[in-house]
């Protein structure tokens, strides 16, 4: 496309630094304006363009055009022709020698020119000689190499060059064609392997621009080919999917245009900050949430289909490109398909008329561990019968057969799966699994899209079925061992969120689709029932462990009541632990993993015992008594002195603690010389999932805030703290913390905690500092903390319930609010799902009185201003 005239006029004038930056202002501002109006692509050759006569007046400027052995070389995307808004500009001086001092200064010059102008270039000086050997260290520089372009100067060295890189040995095809295949498997492992993480990087992720690179780079070694298009003359590509090819570069290239634009800097990684900004200049609207999940369903949909077909030429290339790759032996494996090396090909592509040999594929890979991949030429079959498709493919009863056989196969939800996930045949069959391919859930608690979620959980239950993952899934192995129907639990898994996008709740909806599907593939009615009732319940366990009390015998009652029965509660648990795994790599720790443990063990036993007959409170705190006095015996403690103690304890401390735990801090309180003066004690190693911290005191009001302070500035997280009061006075605090990785704290920090903890009672003057370090990434969720003041069971106490962004910092704030107005905190439970923070605080006024309707206003108002800043 040709540039403005008023652009070509500006930089023929061009004379003083500003000129050039008035000039390289309104070219960026013409850009801006004209994405709406033409393709991308003549954009990113008009900016090319632009650079190009820029470096060309220069060129002249600095007295360069004159030495006639000198010759300006673009290389990389450059080289390609293609820049967007704020690309790196590559770009090589090539010389017959090395260049004079003199020369060199002009090249200084030049060079410090174009850093003035705030442009971010890539730039070498090199001889014919020193280019083929950077070549041959480097296949990263050979790349950029294939792309080189001739701007100015001496072409009889550019052509000598390029003749060279013909013609040389270095990085032979099939050299350059396993480099380039590593580099792009490292690539991708970086990414996890999955193009669906929330934040992609539009270059690196797979099926980003890189992967259809790749291609080009491969064909254009091996092939000498200078298009995608020469490729179908080669017999590598039909004419359906170059067009493809070019609409999904042509997509990736309007999103990552728009991100520059929205980033104002050269960014690949499509951010949360800049998602809602990118959505509304690419035309999807200015709605927020709706527009980005709208954006990002079309480029997860474009870099699955690049995927796809980065797999499938790869493939081929590999057969022509690599010695013996086409000479391996063929295994019949039924009279339809047979295996070829690690893959699976079809014999007949018409066989896949009946539609139902899409799943005897699959079949043949969950027989056989040694097959991993889809032979190319059956990966092209496959996607043409999907184009082709009129309806789904649960329509035809022998599919419905064969899908059943598949999914209680004992192999079938592993890899099998995984290659139908990948392949579509998935979506082909399921019509809900469309609306949820490529979904993604703007928020900071869910890392991938539904669709990729779900296939991580389904990933996850296949794992409690291998023994040799016993050791990180123990209860779920043995629980699976005793499951009549492990396929309904992979349905439940393929249903929890199947329903999600579409408004309303995905459980309720999605527990109906799951009936639905019961019905149409002739399940028994009670199987149907516990599909449905798992989707609709899916979430019931993490919400009841991570909220709840579970050491509360009505807690437990309560969840056993709508549980009914071991065989859901099984099913229940393994679900759920597989869900909170599969939403975000960073969320699973062993402090939950104990919580569910927990709930799971309470409720078993309250099953057991029977609801019409629960295990009454007292007998639980006896039970608990006896447990910990025995533990304490056996280490020697006086029986008389653990009863002293005990004493001063109400009921909710037994019943609000372990016995491990009881034990831990009375042996605490025995050892401490003087008990009217306050004392702190933190685990050396972990206990229930967490580093464990107890402080005794003289109750004070400002000490809870005075203690989250300590630990926050630490940089310790608390998963979960108590404050229980004593029948003289006395408050005891009870936090799990961990590290920010998860982690329980190393030893060495956890004395240092302690000793802060100390000097935090003993000293109530001293300041603590906590460093803000607050990440951006939370200002473009707009997530209002939410607080809700109610009654509590007690007349004399109010209930105080707050979700907001768990920020640095947010107890401190917290419980800054409580203290300003004199509250009370008598109980609180603070919980941390992901990033987001679930506090319950029980409190009383000054007077040790419910609050009035005045003071509930204040607080809450007070509460919404503080909270509110943190995340402004």
């Amino acid at each position: 496309m040709a540039l403005p005239n008023k652009v070509k006029k500006l930089l023929s004038q061009a004379e003083q630094l500003s000129d050039y930056r008035d000039c390289s202002s309104y070219f960026y501002k013409w850009l801006q304006n004209e994405f709406s109006k033409q393709p991308v692509s003549n954009l990113i050759n008009a900016r090319a363009e632009f650079i190009d006569r820029l470096l060309i007046k220069l060129f002249h400027d600095y007295d360069l055009a004159h030495e006639s052995d000198l010759a300006l070389i673009a290389v990389g995307g450059y080289g390609r022709g293609e820049l967007h808004p704020y690309s790196d500009i590559d770009f090589m001086l090539l010389v017959s020698e090395q260049p004079s001092e003199a020369v060199c200064e002009k090249i200084g010059q030049f060079v410090t020119m174009l850093w003035d102008l705030n442009l971010e270039i890539g730039h070498s000086v090199r001889t014919i000689e020193q280019a083929l050997e950077q070549k041959r260290e480097d296949v990263t520089f050979a790349t950029s190499l294939l792309e080189s372009r001739l701007i100015f100067g001496n072409h009889i060295e550019f052509e000598k060059l390029k003749n060279h890189l013909i013609d040389s040995p270095i990085w032979r095809s099939d050299e350059f064609f396993l480099a380039k295949v590593q580099e792009q498997n490292l690539r991708h492992r970086k990414c996890h392997g999955t193009a669906y993480n929330l934040e992609p990087n539009i270059k690196e992720n797979p099926g980003g621009l890189r992967d259809l690179q790749t291609i080009i780079w491969v064909a254009k070694k091996h092939f000498r080919a200078e298009t995608l298009q020469e490729l179908i003359n080669h017999g590598y590509l039909t004419h359906e999917e170059y067009q493809e090819l070019l609409e999904c570069l042509e997509n990736l290239w309007n999103i990552r245009f728009a991100l520059h634009l929205a980033a104002g800097r050269s960014e690949n990684r499509l951010l949360f900050d800049h998602q809602p900004h990118a959505a509304e200049i690419l035309g999807f609207g200015s709605d927020g949430k709706a527009s980005v999940e709208r954006m990002m369903k079309r480029l997860f949909r474009i870099m699955s289909r690049v995927r796809e077909l980065n797999q499938m030429l790869l493939s081929y290339f590999e057969q022509s490109i690599l010695p013996g790759a086409g000479e391996l032996p063929v295994i019949e494996l039924d009279r339809n398909f047979e295996r070829i090396g690690h893959q699976i090909r079809v014999k007949n592509p018409s066989v896949f008329f009946r539609r139902d040999q899409l799943f005897v594929l699959f079949e043949h890979i969950a027989d056989n561990p040694e097959i991993t991949h889809i032979y190319p030429s059956t990966i092209r079959t496959m996607r043409q019968v999907r184009r082709r498709l009129l309806g789904d493919l649960q329509d035809y009863a022998a599919c419905r057969e064969a899908f059943l056989r598949l999914i209680k196969h004992p192999n079938g939800m592993g890899r099998a799966f995984t290659l139908m996930h990948k392949h579509g045949i998935i979506a082909a069959y399921l019509p809900q699994w469309r609306n949820i391919f490529g979904q993604m859930q703007f928020d900071l608690f869910h890392a991938y899209t539904v669709d990729e979620h779900t296939h991580k959980l389904i990933n996850n239950i296949y794992k409690y079925f291998d023994k040799s993952k016993v050791s990180e899934f123990p209860l779920c192995s043995e629980i699976v061992t005793r499951m009549d129907k492990p396929e309904l639990l992979y349905l439940a898994g393929i249903f929890h969120d199947i329903a999600k996008g579409r408004g309303g709740d995905h459980s309720e909806l999605g527990s109906v689709d799951a009936i639905a599907f019961a019905k149409l593939h002739r399940f028994p009615s009670s199987d149907g029932k516990l599909i449905s009732w798992l989707v609709a319940n899916h979430l019931l366990m993490s919400v009841t462990a991570q909220r709840k009390d579970i050491n509360d015998p009505d807690v437990i009652k309560d969840f056993a009541s709508k549980v009914k029965n071991e065989r859901q509660l099984d099913y229940l648990y393994c679900l759920t632990l597989a869900d909170i795994r599969a939403t975000n790599d960073n969320l699973w720790n062993d402090w939950k993993n104990t919580l569910l443990r927990e709930l799971y063990l309470h409720t078993q036993r309250a099953l057991r015992l029977g609801l019409e007959n629960p295990m009454d409170q007292r007998d639980q705190i006896r039970d608990k008594k006896q447990q910990a006095k025995q533990r304490l015996l056996n280490h020697g403690c006086n029986e008389d002195q653990i009863d002293l103690i005990w004493s001063r304890f109400k009921a909710n401390y037994f019943t609000a603690f372990s016995e491990q735990q009881i034990s831990w801090h009375t042996e605490h309180l025995l050892n401490c010389e003087d008990l009217s003066l306050p004392s702190v004690t933190v685990s050396d190693t972990a206990m229930h999932g967490g580093t464990q911290v107890f402080a005794y005191s003289p109750y004070s009001g400002s000490l809870f805030s005075r203690l989250v302070s300590v630990i926050g500035s630490k940089k310790a997280q608390i998963q979960h703290a108590q404050v229980l009061t004593t029948k003289d006075g006395y408050v005891l605090f009870s936090f799990v913390i961990l590290e920010v990785n998860g982690d329980p704290i190393a030893s060495n920090r956890a004395q240092g905690i302690k000793r802060a903890l100390e000097l935090a009672i003993s000293d109530p003057k001293k300041k603590i500092r906590i460093k803000k370090n607050r990440s951006q990434r939370f200002k473009d969720f707009n997530i209002k903390p939410k607080i809700v003041l109610r009654p509590h069971a007690r007349k004399d106490r109010s209930l105080i319930e707050i979700q907001a962004v768990d920020i640095p910092g947010l107890l401190t704030k917290i419980a800054e609010v409580f203290q300003a107005h004199l509250l009370h905190i008598h109980a609180a439970r603070i919980t941390t799902v992901g990033e987001r923070a679930e506090d319950f605080f029980v409190v009383s006024n000054n007077e040790y009185q419910a609050l009035t309707d005045e003071e509930q206003a204040k607080i809450h108002q007070a509460l919404r201003k503080k909270l509110n800043a943190e995340t402004e």
